[in-house]
């Protein structure tokens, strides 16, 4: 059981994406946090070049996914919502 101080998953996993979220922004993208469900589905949202770039799914796959299944062993998967 989390003890009252542990931050929220939420919060967890949106401290893992605001480090990969420089490297993004260099290339003129960003990715927004939507919601993390109860069985560790993380939604995101691609802004700016990130948004329909071929490699978008590269990126959610080797870089935000692997980021935060190994920092947070309870997210499951990461998808991208429109």
């Amino acid at each position: 059981m989390p003890h009252a101080a542990d931050p929220s998953l939420f919060e967890q996993v949106d401290r893992v994406i605001s480090l990969i979220r420089p490297a993004m922004q260099a290339d003129g993208g960003d990715v927004e946090l939507v919601e993390v469900t109860d069985e560790g589905v993380v939604r995101i949202r691609f802004h700016g070049a990130c948004f329909g770039c071929p490699s978008s799914t590269l990126t959610l796959q080797s870089g935000i996914e692997r980021n935060l299944k190994q920092r947070l062993p309870m997210v499951k998967s990461v998808e991208p919502v429109n």
